[in-house]
């Protein structure tokens, strides 16, 4: 359980921020979590007192050791994009009881060298690997009930990218 006040919609849906960080080729960093055969990108819930970019620095760094300063905001999706837990990972004891998570997503372009992405800075490190992927590739890996968020936040993105590439 976190140790700060999660921020959970009446409906049951945990705020949240998903980072999807570029290189100028248009290549992704994609995660791996730890002790774990499952990839996916940065993401982490909102504090309660945070503002969406707070809490997206927070998580950048806290999730790869990148800093506001190594990146470039290229664009975020405008609207909160949900999925919902499978069943079995529901926390039935849990109040309020969080269902799914809503995302703002956010395109990053990173503007220094990868050698500057950390995954073990934290104490409890989210990703113990991580490596480049084409711009689709997340969507066919990602566990299956993200996949649809996934794919509404690429889609979304996607035209950011060519800014990046052109």
């Amino acid at each position: 359980m976190d140790t700060y006040h999660q921020v959970i919609d009446a409906r049951g849906y945990r705020a949240n921020v998903g980072i999807i960080v570029a290189s100028n080729e248009g290549l992704l960093v994609w995660c791996k979590r730890s002790g774990q055969n499952a990839w996916q990108f940065p993401q982490g819930g909102i504090k309660g007192h945070e503002s969406l970019e707070e809490a997206l620095f927070r998580e950048l760094e806290e999730e790869t050791g990148l800093r506001a300063d190594h990146v470039t905001v290229m664009g975020s999706t405008k609207r909160w994009l949900h999925y919902r837990l499978p069943n079995r990972l529901i926390q039935r004891k849990s109040s309020p009881r969080c269902i799914g998570q809503k995302q703002r997503w956010f395109l990053l372009k990173l503007d220094v060298d990868d050698s500057h992405i950390n995954l073990g800075c934290s104490k409890q490190p989210e990703f113990d690997n991580w490596r480049w992927v084409n711009y689709w590739h997340p969507v066919d890996e990602v566990v299956f009930f993200k996949r649809k968020v996934y794919k509404e936040a690429l889609r979304e993105l996607e035209p950011l990218l060519h800014k990046l590439t052109s």
